[in-house]
């Protein structure tokens, strides 16, 4: 069994990559892709996709970050490079709101445009004030000219209704599931995993948030993937195999890569 866990992110300050990877790793845990969420940790990621076997990484800003980006010629420096397989992670964050909206939309818009420009995957965040979905209609909105152009994407953590999955999965959006799916007040990602085809599930940790039960509260990492998987295959009424099989299979796919 090989499970991609399609999105973690990778802080080196207290450990190397290597470090890290000999903590975290199972024999279950085959690929990996480290998120940036920012400039410096977009940097990080590419570190850690350098020097781990089965890695790739993905460069962007978080929109916590929004009004940190100065000039996205800056991420020219990860151009061409032969591990970078997505933008992101990018969006839209009103949860929080640790930027302005305005300047939210317009760092996920320059960024979507780079993805078209480098023919590469987008990452996209989305979260709303509860009971709200102001970020994920205006998420909508930017998405559809994306895919119009032919962008490619997913929405990572996906945490809506069911009825804004379908929404994403009109415009060809594959849905990323993290841990949240096996925390018992969840019962949206379990109802909306009803409505995601096979070909666009996405398996994910968002490490080293949202430790999956029973490691909810600790600090969550891509070894606990196969929790995340265990919990969709039960959802799902099949095995863990399949889940894996199904969810490695469309990750190769969206990214552009092949397995070994």
């Amino acid at each position: 069994m090989e499970l991609f866990d399609t999105h973690f992110h990778y802080y080196d300050k207290e450990q190397s990559p290597n470090e890290y990877y000999e903590d975290i790793k199972t024999p279950e845990l085959k690929y990996l892709l480290a998120a940036g969420a920012d400039f410096e940790e977009s940097r990080a990621a590419r570190r850690f996709a350098e020097e781990i076997e089965n890695c790739w990484f993905s460069a962007g800003v978080h929109p916590h970050s929004a009004t940190e980006l100065k000039d996205i010629k800056s991420f020219d420096e990860f151009k061409g490079h032969d591990k970078l397989v997505a933008i992101g992670e990018i969006g839209l964050d009103y949860f929080y709101d640790n930027s302005p909206r305005k300047i939210q939309r317009s760092v996920m818009e320059q960024f979507l445009l780079l993805a078209l420009e480098w023919n590469l995957p987008a990452i996209v965040h989305l979260r709303d004030v509860d009971g709200k979905f102001d970020a994920y209609a205006d998420g909508l909105t930017m998405l559809k000219d994306f895919a119009r152009d032919g962008g490619k994407f997913v929405v990572h953590c996906f945490s809506g209704t069911p009825e804004w999955a379908e929404k994403f999965l009109e415009l060809g959006a594959f849905l990323g599931v993290t841990g949240l799916v096996t925390f018992p007040r969840a019962t949206n990602i379990r109802e909306t995993l009803a409505v995601i085809p096979n070909e666009r599930l996405l398996i994910e940790t968002d490490s080293p948030y949202l430790a999956p039960v029973p490691y909810r509260g600790k600090t969550n990492n891509p070894g606990y993937v196969i929790k995340v998987a265990e919990k969709i295959a039960e959802e799902r009424a099949c095995s863990v195999e399949e889940i894996a099989e199904l969810t490695t299979n469309n990750a190769m796919r969206l990214f552009a890569l092949e397995r070994e």
